[in-house]
């Protein structure tokens, strides 16, 4: 029986971890509002979400180029543009940098998002939507299938979010996620998040320095505890 419960279990973090989407943001932020996002999607994808190439032809005209021309536009520091296959389906994937993730809504490269991450009451807020383009074309019937995603891997400590699909998973990372038919039919992904306002790096640089500091005082504390010792011992010796 208990092997039985752990080969159901190893099955369902197997499966979890395998999670693929066929629409997918995901965000890298720093508490400064800098930081990295990579989108990931068929071609006919972004063209019915972020308006990208021709309904007719997406394969042919949801291309690098015109990604990479997207994204520079909208002020973004492309890094990669990739077109790669998946179950023999192309993917476009572009990797870009940001100087502040609040710049980024209602830019042509995020028609599809509205974000704000600011901070109050010394805490930071992530607050936003996503939500295809009222003016988006229209792809008819093809590439309804599987799952789309927002997500954000976040800089520090989670103390609350709204309705992440799993929670704050490993690195700080939430996951906001429906079929890919909904979002086509306009669905509406809420997102939000409270955090520290200190990075996780920062707090571990200062609990690192402070052990260090700590342990070099209670190094001292014992040598200069073994000097007055040897001391006291010399002068009995006397």
């Amino acid at each position: 029986m208990v092997s039985r419960l752990a080969a159901v279990l190893l099955l369902a973090v197997s499966l979890r971890g395998c999670l693929t989407y066929e629409f997918e943001h995901e965000f890298w932020l720093r508490v400064d509002g800098s930081g990295a996002v990579n989108v990931t999607g068929r071609p006919a994808l972004w063209t019915a979400l972020k308006g990208l190439g021709s309904p007719e032809d997406p394969d042919g005209t949801a291309t690098r180029e015109a990604v990479r021309e997207l994204f520079e536009r909208s002020g973004l520091r492309v890094k990669r543009v990739t077109l790669t296959r998946r179950r023999g389906q192309p993917y476009l994937f572009v990797s870009a940098e940001f100087s502040d993730v609040n710049r980024l809504s209602h830019t042509p490269a995020f028609p599809d998002l509205r974000v704000a991450f600011l901070g109050r009451g010394g805490r930071l807020h992530l607050e936003g939507s996503w939500q295809r383009p009222l003016d988006a074309p229209d792809i008819g019937d093809r590439d309804r299938d599987g799952l789309m995603a927002v997500r954000f891997h976040l800089p520090s400590k989670v103390y609350s979010h709204r309705n992440a699909a799993e929670g704050v998973e490993r690195g700080n990372i939430l996951a906001w996620r429906q079929d890919v038919s909904a979002a086509l039919a306009g669905g509406r992904l809420e997102f939000g998040a409270l955090m520290d306002e200190r990075s996780i790096l920062v707090s571990t640089v200062r609990l690192f320095v402070g052990a260090v500091v700590l342990a070099a005082a209670l190094l001292g504390v014992a040598l200069w505890a073994a000097i007055r010792r040897g001391r006291r011992d010399l002068q009995q010796g006397d």
